[in-house]
């Protein structure tokens, strides 16, 4: 079971309910479109993050204790946003670095399992 995050480039919704809005029609679509077979290459933004995530903890494949669940992690970044998921077990600690991190970068981290903006 993994735990999952989505973050963006953009203007920080108003409230949760808005970031859920946007959340549904605009990250989602672009996920269940999304051809892994034409990748689109991440933003700088958004690969400044994922490089910031991995300086904290590497890729799946360099160290099983991590929480990164897809290796490599940066193949989860889709043009201007990225979502990815991690392990349950460490949940708690690895979305609350990532909305950190993400909160540094100046994108907006959305929680879809609890339907809210983080940070």
């Amino acid at each position: 079971m993994s735990y999952d995050l989505a973050v963006w480039e953009g203007d920080r919704p108003a409230d949760d309910e808005d970031g859920a809005k946007f959340y549904r029609e605009h990250i989602v679509p672009r996920l269940e479109s999304y051809d892994p077979g034409t990748p689109i290459p991440p933003t700088p933004r958004i690969r400044a993050y994922v490089q910031a995530l991995l300086e904290h903890w590497p890729d799946l494949s360099e160290d099983l204790n991590g929480p990164w669940q897809v290796s490599p992690l940066m193949s989860s970044a889709i043009g201007s946003f990225i979502y990815f998921p991690m392990a349950w077990s460490m949940a708690d600690e690895a979305s609350a670095f990532a909305a950190e991190v993400a909160r540094q970068h100046g994108l907006v981290c959305y929680d879809p399992q609890q339907e809210r903006l983080r940070i």
